[in-house]
């Protein structure tokens, strides 16, 4: 069911269009019921799916993961909401430690550090002042 107000010449129209079968709709104009005849019988809405970005759905099932590998290989520190990257604190080559300040992201306004996961050696960054970056991005990659 789907209700509506409607403002015709001054006055107020509270309708209320309930179940449509073929070209004849049940509709409720303030509180008065009506059987309106559609010229034809209504096409239904297409679903529309949802699409989103290639790298949304695969940083998802990474970031779960992202915890139970901190101390071996190749990480990357991941972004973890949308925003737009504020200032790289690191280069690559540099020595991290756990907990270090990589990168400032603004997001909802905010200012957000964003601290190495591991101690290591910055292997690549893949941000520059100014980008913006969507949740579970590889911010930099920590060996």
């Amino acid at each position: 069911m789907k209700e509506f107000t409607y403002k015709i010449n001054g006055n107020e129209y509270k309708v209320t269009i309930g179940e449509i079968q073929e070209n004849i709709a049940q509709v409720e104009v303030n509180g008065t019921a009506y059987e309106v005849e559609l010229p034809e019988a209504p096409k239904p809405e297409p679903v529309k799916p949802v699409v989103r970005p290639a790298a949304a759905p695969a940083a998802a099932p990474a970031a779960s993961a992202a915890p139970a590998r901190p101390s071996a290989g190749k990480g990357g520190v991941k972004s973890p909401l949308p925003g737009v990257i504020l200032d790289v604190k690191v280069n690559v080559g540099d020595t991290v430690k756990k907990g270090d300040l990589v990168v400032i992201l603004e997001a909802m306004k905010m200012e957000n550090s964003i601290n190495a996961d591991r101690d290591g050696k910055i292997a690549a960054v893949n941000v520059r002042v100014g980008d913006s970056v969507l949740e579970g991005t590889d911010l930099v990659v920590i060996e």
